[in-house]
């Protein structure tokens, strides 16, 4: 009856959704490329690939858990040998990452729609013998149908925020027995693993490991791109002062520009990098910069001959994605979005990787604990608005050793939480251990 229920509602609610839905595929572009593995339609490639193998499927949402999961499959593959890998994802931003950061023996698909039949007919291709779900992505058909064939199910990385533990408790009914059939739970916190359990997790599936995001936001030794080198191209000079917005939402673009056009005056060749968190909302923050009289140049618009000449352009503005760890390189003062306009907040882990001097407004909430560390270790400033934002901004850009103590300090913290994916891995290999699939002991 429950089943038959959310089957009815899901259907109800994806047809009045699909327009929608299509407009933001549409908007992301590349939205056709795969579109059928979505309704569990595969190509023979995929079929071939997983042909007599011992499947484990590992589901990331978007760019954001991409980074972790390549992360993770590179401390799994020497623990589970004679396993094929399948990763799945949602949306396109994180399919390319996938496919560039993932090596072409990992199978890359879309994740699918969770239509019963559609779940159904993917499971059966794919037959996996487990599956890891990269932080909270609940979709009932798709865990049921992995209950019913016996697939362990782990959830890695999870978090569990205020706001979606009052509608899981809401909805007990619907997601208890779901939350109860998980194999193992890797958590960021205990606070995490209390709410967990609330909401019906096992307690012997649950352990604490920290947060997967601290190993994931390792600096790559041989970066892919040399972004002072687009900055000399757009006439910045070497020691100009670097502001970047990253993951920024609407509003923010805008407030950084503002603050920017003011700090000029005490700061001459303060340059802006903006980010969007969507990068195809670029020609919307475009407009909104034209209208403050912004000088600015697309990323897309770099060639390998573009040449300005010092102050022909105050502002880059990235409409391209997979980029943002590059952008925070050569930054003075970096500003995590999403945390003054908009609630929840962007990672902070990943500029902190890099010893950069960071800012964020009061919305943190999917990263509360994190935040909180950073600002009680002197990690991170905290602003509560655009007013007290600009006042930070002013001050790290005339202190450079508060811009290099604060930067230390960011980079200490990420050290002392890392280890979590080893952690991650030795809880799934523990409980695969008895099954089919042969495990290596840890080197």
């Amino acid at each position: 009856m429950l089943r038959n229920l959310y089957n009815l509602l899901f259907y109800v609610c994806f047809v009045l959704s699909a327009p929608f839905y299509f407009l933001k595929m549409w908007r992301r572009g590349k939205w056709t490329q795969g579109f059928g593995q979505r309704f569990g339609r595969f190509d023979g490639k995929v079929k071939q690939s997983v042909t007599n193998s011992h499947v484990l499927w590992i589901h990331a949402v978007s760019v954001g858990e991409v980074n972790i999961c390549t992360h993770l499959i590179r401390a799994l593959e020497p623990r589970l040998p004679n396993v094929k890998i399948v990763v799945s994802t949602t949306t396109s931003t994180g399919m390319g990452e996938l496919r560039r950061k993932l090596p072409s023996h990992i199978s890359k698909i879309y994740y699918p729609v969770d239509f019963r039949g559609v779940v159904s007919k993917a499971m059966r291709t794919l037959h996996p013998e487990a599956i890891v779900l990269v932080e909270a992505e609940i979709w009932p058909n798709f865990l049921w149908r992995a209950r019913d064939s016996r697939i362990p199910v782990f959830l890695v990385n999870a978090r569990m925020s205020e706001r979606s533990f009052r509608g899981y408790r809401r909805f007990g009914f619907l997601f208890r027995e779901l939350f109860n059939s998980f194999a193992g739970v890797g958590v960021q916190n205990e606070t995490d693993a209390q709410r967990l359990r609330a909401i019906g997790c096992a307690q012997d599936a649950i352990r604490v490991v920290g947060n997967l995001k601290f190993d994931a936001a390792k600096v790559e030794e041989r970066p892919l791109m040399d972004v002072s080198v687009l900055l000399r191209q757009l006439g910045v000079p070497p020691e100009a002062p670097v502001l970047v917005g990253g993951s920024t939402h609407a509003g923010e673009e805008v407030i950084l520009a503002d603050i920017v056009r003011r700090l000029r005056g005490e700061f001459p060749n303060l340059f802006l990098i903006v980010v969007p968190r969507h990068f195809e909302r670029g020609r919307e923050v475009g407009e909104q910069l034209k209208q403050r009289g912004v000088k600015f140049v697309y990323r897309t618009e770099i060639s390998a001959t573009t040449r300005l000449n010092p102050g022909e352009a105050e502002c880059l503005l990235v409409n391209t994605t997979g980029e943002l760890k590059y952008f925070y390189q050569p930054a003075s003062v970096i500003f995590v979005g999403k945390s003054l306009t908009a609630e929840g907040g962007q990672n902070p882990i990943e500029p902190a990787a890099l010893g950069k001097a960071i800012v964020f407004g009061p919305n943190m909430q999917n990263f509360k604990s994190i935040a909180a560390t950073f600002v009680e270790q002197q990690g991170a400033i905290q602003v509560s608005d655009a007013r007290s934002l600009e006042q930070a901004i002013r001050d790290l850009l005339k202190d450079g050793d508060r811009r290099e103590s604060l930067g230390q300090n960011a980079l200490k913290v990420v050290r002392q939480n890392q280890g979590s994916i080893d952690r991650t891995v030795d809880m799934i290999v523990q409980r695969l251990h008895d099954g089919d699939m042969y495990v290596a002991p840890r080197k």
